[in-house]
């Protein structure tokens, strides 16, 4: 193996905390070729299918990359706005204000980059942007509030196969979850209360969670009681009685048993049972992006109100909110605590002039 090294390493060059931030990740355009790129991607990693490679990876390239990709673009292009993908245009936000929030507060020096699990910009490249800054701590954050081995674990597998390229290797610490963060659940019970100032309260609202199969839960992945956690600890902030909300879980595909209750069937069940109004959120995506905007926010509107629901509306993720731009940076630099640029100043011009002249000395060119 070639290792990656750091050719332009000065010992003058200051050194920075550097933060990866993570989503799950986007075609680069909702065209045909593009989507069939992003999901040959995804629907390889063995995090996610669960299947022998021998087994999966032909059925996946002779029928699914044949049939999906036509039928996701035209979601896609459903979605897509002026800025490209809604999740890359929100993530790109969220980095930014992160940025901003934490060079606020942080002693030293610190460097927010935005890699995408699948896709652009890629955990490669966002890692590489980090070395370029000489981050020498990484903490990393993928933005998966409820752990599962389809998401979180996947960041890990990518950032540790990049990482064991590199010959210097950062001190690394990952946030796997946060579920149960006390300003997670404020954030979300914010979002709710002024979504009921504007439009009102309805007789039901629905906590819809991205869905796994079944059988990785009963393996022993956490995902399914976290969900239930967020939820719970949200409703009783919000004071609400057992019979006005419930949990489900959405976007199941394939023919194996996936987490139940289903989004879909939940609401068409509500609408035949008489309940009028539903307002719905998926807590679980820290950005609008397909699966809630065309999935939540179009298809299972139509699931309600063609089963006789009457009003139907879609509570936004948090986004790049304040108060969610608040709680991420909280989490960070809980986290980073006790690295050197959250308890002493970086160093200055002078100091790091005299570590060039030490290193010089001792026989180094930079």
């Amino acid at each position: 193996m070639t290792f990656v090294g750091t050719p332009d390493f000065r010992h003058d060059a200051p050194e920075c905390l550097g933060v990866l931030l993570v989503n799950l990740g986007t075609p680069e355009m909702p065209t045909v070729p593009a989507v069939r790129r992003y999901l040959a991607e995804f629907l390889s990693d063995p995090r996610v299918v669960e299947l022998p490679r021998a087994l999966w990876l032909p059925i996946l390239h002779a029928v699914i990359l044949r049939v999906r990709p036509a039928r996701s673009a035209k979601a896609y292009q459903a979605v897509w706005g002026q800025d490209g993908s809604p999740l890359l245009s929100i993530a790109k936000r969220q980095s930014a204000a992160l940025q901003a929030r934490l060079s606020e507060d942080c002693v030293g020096s610190v460097k927010v980059a935005l890699g995408m699990r699948y896709g652009n910009p890629s955990i490669p490249s966002a890692l590489a942007e980090l070395r370029r800054a000489n981050a020498r701590r990484l903490l990393v954050f993928p933005l998966y509030p409820q752990y599962s081995g389809s998401t979180t674990a996947s960041v890990f597998d990518a950032v540790t196969r990049e990482l064991s390229r590199w010959r210097w290797i950062p001190e690394v610490r990952f946030i796997s979850q946060y579920h149960d963060e006390p300003r997670y659940i404020e954030a979300i019970v914010e979002s709710i209360r002024n979504h009921w100032t504007a439009q009102g309260e309805a007789e039901r609202l629905l906590f819809s969670f991205h869905g796994i199969p079944k059988d990785y839960f009963d393996q022993g992945d956490p995902y399914f009681c976290q969900c239930q956690k967020t939820a719970r600890l949200a409703t009783e902030r919000l004071g609400l009685a057992p019979e006005r909300w419930a949990l489900a879980f959405q976007s199941r595909v394939g023919f194996k048993e996936w987490l139940q209750p289903y989004t879909d069937e939940t609401l068409k069940a509500w609408a035949a049972e008489g309940v009028r109004s539903v307002q719905v959120l998926s807590p679980g995506f820290s950005a609008d992006c397909l699966e809630t905007i065309e999935e939540i926010d179009a298809e299972n509107r139509g699931y309600f109100l063609g089963a006789g629901g009457e009003r139907f509306s879609y509570v936004h993720c948090l986004n790049d909110s304040p108060a969610h731009i608040e709680m991420l940076a909280g989490i960070i630099q809980r986290h980073s605590a006790g690295w050197p640029e959250q308890t002493r100043p970086a160093a200055d011009g002078a100091e790091l002039a005299a570590r060039r002249e030490r290193a010089v000395a001792l026989g180094a060119t930079t």
